[in-house]
């Protein structure tokens, strides 16, 4: 179709303040109409989408004959007003969706997209009534903001928030200095200079204190509310996905950091959406990605030529289903995923896997699992004796980060990264499965249920699912952490008592992966994994606020066997 570009075009929010959008719109006739709302700046190149980006192609879809709109969400970039995260992104995305259905060159058949931020604002609204709202398809976003990113297990994912309020105070300050609210451009300067070098961000504490952040702003709102609570609620999503009654397209990677919240919302969605059509048509895809990354192509490991995404095919024939009704010839399938090990991608009827055994493997050792060459192993017959490995957890030494889900997106930091790098460490537990003989395949949900004690009132454990190649090779495919003042409920920490034994689990995300004949299955248990998610001070105060002198050394202790059976849950596919 030909089509028109306008530039920052505005339109008014119900309290009156103006938002500003791009739109490529048809020069003659109505188009069903793409709207993505970002904090990001719509002018940004990455935009524009295509392969390997988790934007779907700009052009493909006005290609395809849709209008297209990119607005720069409240208080960003163009438009007016003030920015705290997702607080106005309901409203905001309604009286959006109200403008378009104004529009002469609106047909009236509204979908959205975009990824991270940019789909969170759409569970916003999809989750609220919003007439003309047809689809959404948010990727790597999740619709719970409080354990879905920023604390899961009640830790905070700090190398994730120290950069994006970085990135997102410089362009608010850089905003602030091109509308002339300021003149003193020593805050960017400072910001723009930690954006360099990201990672140091994550040294300083107390972390309440980090200068680069300064005071006043919604990172000081984070750290008080390290609890679930009311603050995190009012933008809950996942809790109102009962008010949803649109079909979803949810893409995300098996180790971008939402993809644990996304595939919980995707079984949500199946279970609780509040319409047959959004239960039965919304769809799942997972690949070997990050949260920026969809070549599949990592330093230490590379899923081949088939691994590399590219969303808009898929964007597009989803929306010509629900907003054109012209579903494709093929049916997509519900759910799409990238299976590790094996490397291919395979489709499913459902999330989880209809044909899944959860499995216990169990924590079994001669009280040496320390280092990746310890007495460790996982038995699938529980151990009649009990047994227990202890390690000492020191704030001021912690595990360094080797892979996962996190951000920044820097090689060696996210992804999957040897362990050999970190699995040496005395502090470092490894449980072994024997070497396999036959292929095992684990797809889904994984957990570890363990008994730990500490010599602390408040200590974390973390826990990670380890693929050992024949070579010794050690590849990371998912983790967790769970902050033990939060074991049974993460809106009211209670401290532990000392010496005693508790039973606790900690929720491992999700994976796809095919242990192959001669490799082995391992779990890695620690205390720390850092700067991914932030130190444990061990004292059980306010950790935000504490210096690293105020930090104290635990000891903490892994039970197995007998009456205190630890073991890592797999979700085994076995066809």
């Amino acid at each position: 179709m030909k089509y028109v570009y306008e530039r920052n075009v505005p339109m008014k929010t119900r309290d009156g303040v103006t938002l500003y959008a791009n739109v490529w719109r048809p020069l003659e006739g109505q188009a069903p109409t793409l709207l993505m709302r970002t904090p990001y700046n719509k002018e940004a190149a990455f935009l524009v989408g295509g392969p390997a980006n988790v934007i779907p192609s700009l052009l493909g879809f006005v290609n395809a004959g849709y209008a297209v709109v990119l607005q720069d969400v409240r208080g960003t970039y163009e438009s007016d007003g003030d920015f705290t995260p997702l607080v106005d992104e309901s409203t905001d995305g309604q009286d959006t969706v109200a403008w378009i259905l104004e529009q002469d060159w609106s047909n009236g058949s509204i979908g959205t997209y975009g990824g991270s931020y940019m789909g969170m604002t759409q569970w916003a609204l999809a989750t609220a009534d919003t007439p003309g709202l047809r689809a959404i398809a948010p990727a790597v976003a999740s619709a719970e903001w409080y354990s879905g990113l920023l604390y899961p297990g009640g830790a905070m994912t700090l190398s994730n928030v120290t950069l994006w309020n970085a990135m997102m105070y410089a362009a608010d300050e850089q905003r602030g200095l091109q509308r002339g609210e300021t003149s003193d451009p020593s805050s960017l300067m400072r910001l723009g200079g930690a954006l360099m070098d990201p990672l140091s961000l994550n040294d300083a504490t107390p972390v309440a204190d980090l200068p680069v952040h300064g005071k006043g702003r919604w990172f000081d709102d984070w750290l008080a509310n390290a609890d679930f609570n009311d603050y995190w609620r009012t933008v809950d999503w996942s809790a109102r996905i009962g008010d949803l009654t649109v079909p979803v397209l949810a893409s995300t990677g098996w180790y971008d950091l939402k993809v644990h919240g996304q595939a919980a919302d995707f079984v949500r969605v199946r279970t609780e959406a509040g319409s047959q059509q959004a239960r039965e048509e919304s769809r799942l895809v997972i690949g070997p990605w990050d949260h920026t990354n969809l070549t599949g192509q990592y330093p230490d490991r590379y899923f081949g030529l088939q691994a590399a995404g590219d969303l808009s095919q898929s964007h597009v024939e989803f929306f010509d289903q629900f907003l054109r009704d012209e579903p494709p010839a093929t049916p997509a399938p519900r759910v799409r995923i990238f299976v590790m090990g094996i490397d291919q991608w395979r489709d499913e009827t459902d999330w989880p896997l209809t044909d899944t055994q959860y499995t216990d493997y169990h924590l079994a050792s001669g009280g040496a699992a320390n280092t990746r060459d310890g007495d460790g192993a996982l038995v699938l017959d529980a151990p009649a004796d009990e047994g227990q490995d202890d390690f000492t957890y020191d704030p001021r030494d912690p595990v360094p980060t080797a892979g996962g889900a996190l951000l920044p997106s820097v090689p060696g930091l996210v992804g999957p990264v040897d362990q050999r790098v970190v699995d040496h460490r005395q502090d470092v537990l490894c449980y072994a499965s024997p070497v396999l003989d036959e292929p095992v395949e684990v797809t889904g949900f994984v957990e570890l249920k363990v008994f730990v004690s500490s010599t602390a009132v408040d200590t974390d454990i973390t826990a990670k699912l380890v693929d050992v190649f024949p070579d010794g090779k050690a590849i990371n495919l998912c983790d967790g952490v769970l902050r033990l003042r939060y074991r049974d409920d993460l809106s009211k920490p209670e401290l532990m008592t000392p010496g005693e034994v508790y039973e606790v689990t900690v929720p491992m995300s999700v994976t796809s992966n095919v242990f192959l004949p001669g490799h082995r299955i391992r779990l890695d248990i620690s205390s720390s994994n850092f700067p991914h998610y932030d130190r444990n001070s061990n004292t059980g105060g306010t950790i935000s606020s504490e210096a690293l002198d105020d930090m104290v050394v635990a000891d903490n202790t892994v039970h197995h066997g007998g009456a205190r059976p630890s073991r890592l849950v797999l979700p085994i596919i076995a066809r």
